[in-house]
């Protein structure tokens, strides 16, 4: 999974950036260039499982950032889709908006700032969809036959997107098959964050704008500050500032929410390991996370959900209380799953 961070300069992106991932990013580089970091999502499960089993590896969930460098259009300017590359192959977006006021800057304007990045993704994507229906109709006078679903589907795409809405109001539509290569920005799923004042910790007064929109309010320098501290600091820096669980926490399980994903773990004296899935998978299309041979000679999957195997005490107590049931290729798998392949190849 990977999630694309962008705003405005001046937003607080590479606060963000650094604060997820722990990497300091070197602001005197002469060269602009895309930054990805990868950090392991915390999960108190795994942590108990562990314990559980003493496995001689822990392997948590892993969530990628990627901190791209889009160089902002110049009053005026527009239509260059190719400054949006990088985000392209992005899984989700997270949208920071300044919402503070630095030094020597105006007062925040965060439904302004948040239009004006929304509305070049809009203008990227209307681009890519004319110039696809611009070879089809080439291609349909040189007596080539277009795809009907792809001509209809794009016609679609341009009559929302010539609205100024952006493709991601309609899910069904941004997810279609055909529509997949083009990876359109403004269908990506979404979470817009708002980096508030040091004492500020509600949303921004933005009424009803956004009640499409999935958003959250954070603040960006106390958490930067904060994953700079050990642990002794960090508590006390929490009491002071009234923060009962960090942004951080939240922002990766948002992250998990707004792509629609859950984990499932497999345990056992050599391994505990959480596996990312989309909510209801099949539990033959979760045995091919792990490897394509389950998959290939699935037989049954033995599971027992989380609460229940913590309740029980033990695996072993777990199935003496039934709680341990064999599953088909069709279970839809759920989150806190523990799950065993059986299989043959």
């Amino acid at each position: 999974m990977k999630l694309g961070i962008i705003g405005l300069p001046g937003a607080g992106k590479s606060t963000l950036f650094e604060a997820m991932t722990k990497i300091v990013l070197d602001e005197t580089a002469h060269k602009p260039e895309d930054r990805l970091g990868t950090i392991k999502v915390p999960d108190e499960r795994v942590d108990r499982l562990s314990t559980m089993y003493s496995p001689q590896k822990t392997i948590y969930a892993q969530v990628e950032y990627l901190l791209p460098y889009i160089p902002m259009q110049k009053p005026g300017q527009k239509g260059d889709e190719t400054a949006w590359t990088a985000v392209r192959t992005c899984d989700a977006l997270i949208h920071v908006v300044r919402n503070f006021k630095g030094f020597g800057e105006e007062a925040a304007t965060p439904l302004q700032d948040f239009a004006k990045i929304n509305e070049e993704m809009i203008f990227a994507d209307l681009l890519v969809v004319e110039k696809r229906l611009e070879r089809l109709g080439l291609d349909q006078k040189r007596g080539k036959k277009p795809d009907p679903e792809e001509l209809r589907l794009l016609a679609q795409c341009r009559e929302i997107l010539e609205k100024e809405k952006p493709l991601r109001h309609n899910p069904e539509l941004a997810a279609a098959p055909q529509l997949r290569g083009f990876t359109f920005l403004s269908g990506k799923p979404m979470l817009i964050l708002f980096n508030n004042e040091d004492d500020e910790k509600a949303m921004p007064m933005i009424g009803n704008t956004l009640a499409d929109e999935k958003s959250f309010a954070i603040r960006g320098r106390l958490e930067h500050e904060l994953v700079q501290m050990d642990a002794g600091e960090a508590k006390e820096y929490l009491a002071a500032y009234n923060i009962s669980t960090s942004a951080m926490d939240r922002m990766i399980f948002l992250s998990y929410e707004l792509l629609g994903l859950i984990s499932f773990f497999t345990v056992g004296p050599d391994e505990v390991r959480a596996w990312t899935i989309k909510k209801d998978t099949p539990a033959v299309e979760a045995a091919e996370v792990i490897h394509s041979d389950i998959k290939k000679g699935f037989i049954r999957a033995e599971v027992v959900a989380y609460k229940d195997l913590m309740e029980a005490g033990s695996y072993k107590d777990a199935r003496q209380k039934g709680t341990v049931r064999l599953e088909g290729k069709t279970y839809g798998v759920q989150d806190g799953d523990i799950i065993e392949f059986r299989f043959n190849v």
